[in-house]
């Protein structure tokens, strides 16, 4: 099968060379059957296709083994004895969610095998990690994919992402595309969920990178503790060849503990392998950054133009990976300065008095960690203006409140994605969180009239900061996405203005 049947799915592989490699029954049928296509989705079902029975959270893939059937399925993979026709083959995995992942790679070609794979797991910082290392590889002059919350980057391809780690057929279908493309390589976030649900399985990354832990995605429809949610992580150090952790993480011994890889570390403890000492605060007017010297493995002074010790660790992890593709220390310095990940403490130009910065920080904890790292850089003043999604929990709403009304100085509260709720409802509960703390604040549901009073109300040595909507360029009201996009209304008021005279 050449690559672009592969990618395409066009040529027709045995059942029994699809499932080579897992444990299995085959309940009825032939395992010399061909087979067309794979799906997961009854929709897509038809002619010689092999349907894949995934229990999801919403739909069990069992019920539509009728309709399948009825459009020309020839083969099904269940995880439980199932009613189908004589002619259709019917095959019994104990989980069919591996047994996806493992078909779906062989369907492809086994694309990671003509790939360098970088996965990156941890509870923050592995969007900043990803485009971090993605740009000191190209700056390298390597071809690099990218899979991730933001998008999956395949060339000049840019798709955007429904979840953080996609299901295992589309990953594999974008590995396949990015071999054909020409990609050396591809760097991936890998989320908890992900390595849950076997969506990275079916092969072995060659570098798996740990971040660091805290509590978070604990639900009924997520991880039932924090214990079940770290040993998720975990996973990853024993799906790849080389594990690169941060040692500095209260949960390094718990995270390690079980793994398969070569172990190699980062941070700032002396036992690092790799670590940073003598960090200094960069502070220039629009412009915030972070710096150090690098000790351990490799020896050199850096800069980053994106704020907060936060920095530090994501650089480290970018150099801990790019390390083994024999990048130079030029190019890592060059590429380090340059690197930028949309949403994440952008900094975007606005005035030479303050700074103004976007970032993704849409819950409690992300927030109180942005302002906190913020504060250190003594601003004049702190502004914070954010709002909350609708069709959420409230508490979201008190505690983001009340976090902004404790750490920032001034508050400016609008609207985010009010979804099917009333925008001053969710405004007004927030208000009740400020309404603990002595915060001043503001409120103008209008975000683009809240930006414009941002910057028309900005003092010099500010800090302002816009949070919530980040890399989303859009506003998500009563089931419709209307277009907006930050960026753009700072650009438009800036604009504006310059036609008023204001500036």
């Amino acid at each position: 099968m050449d690559s672009e049947d592969r990618k395409e799915g066009r040529t027709a592989m045995k059942l029994g060379e699809l499932l080579a490699g897992l444990d299995y029954e085959c309940l009825q049928g032939d395992l010399d059957v061909a087979v067309a296509d794979v799906v997961n989705d009854s929709r897509k079902a038809g002619p010689g296709s092999l349907f894949l029975c995934i229990c999801g959270a919403v739909s069990d893939g069992h019920d539509y083994v009728g309709q399948v059937a009825e459009k020309g399925a020839c083969a099904l993979v269940t995880e439980r004895p199932v009613k189908a026709p004589k002619h259709v083959t019917v095959v019994q995995v104990k989980d069919s969610r591996y047994a996806m992942a493992c078909i779906s790679a062989c369907w492809f070609g086994h694309p990671a095998r003509e790939l360098k794979t970088i996965g990156i797991t941890g509870t923050k910082g592995k969007t900043t990690a990803t485009y971090m290392i993605k740009s000191i590889l190209e700056n390298a002059g390597y071809r690099v994919g990218l899979i991730g919350t933001i998008e999956t980057i395949i060339g000049d391809k840019r798709i955007p992402a429904s979840h953080t780690t996609p299901e295992s057929m589309e990953v594999q279908q974008s590995f396949r595309e990015m071999a054909d493309y020409g990609c050396d390589c591809v760097v991936m976030e890998v989320s908890s969920q992900g390595l849950m649900l076997h969506r990275t399985a079916g092969f072995e990354f060659d570098y798996g990178i740990f971040t660091n832990i805290e509590p978070d995605h604990i639900g009924p429809n997520e991880h039932t503790s924090f214990e079940h949610y770290l040993s998720c992580k975990a996973m990853l150090l024993r799906q790849c060849k080389t594990g690169i952790v941060n040692r500095d993480d209260a949960h390094f011994e718990q995270m390690t503990e079980g793994h398969t890889c070569r172990l190699e570390t980062y941070g700032f403890s002396q036992e690092a392998d790799l670590r940073a000492v003598e960090p200094r605060l960069i502070s220039r007017p629009g412009q915030l950054g972070i710096a150090y010297q690098l000790q351990g493995l490799m020896d050199f002074p850096v800069e980053i133009d994106i704020p907060g010790r936060f920095s530090i660790y994501n650089s480290l992890t970018a150099i801990a990976v790019c390390r083994h593709f024999q990048v130079s220390q030029d190019n890592i310095v060059r590429a380090l300065k340059r690197a930028k990940v949309k949403g994440r403490v952008e900094m975007v130009p606005a005035s030479d008095s303050f700074t103004l910065m976007i970032d993704y920080a849409h819950n409690a904890m992300a927030l109180k960690s942005l302002l906190e790292t913020l504060r250190e850089y003594h601003p004049n003043r702190l502004v914070c203006l954010f709002g909350c999604g609708g069709n959420r929990a409230k508490s979201r709403r008190f505690e983001m409140g009340e976090t902004s009304g404790r750490l920032a100085d001034l508050t400016i509260i609008t609207s985010d994605n009010p979804r099917d709720e009333d925008p001053q409802a969710i405004i007004d509960d927030i208000k009740t969180g400020i309404g603990r703390t002595q915060g001043e604040y503001v409120e103008i549901a209008d975000r683009k009239e809240a930006i414009a009073y941002a910057i028309h109300h900005g003092q010099p040595g500010d800090i302002v900061i816009l949070a919530g909507k980040g890399h989303e360029d859009y506003q998500e009201i009563k089931g419709k996405k209307y277009p907006m996009d930050e960026r753009e209304l700072i650009r438009e008021i800036l604009e504006e203005d310059k036609k008023a005279g204001a500036f």
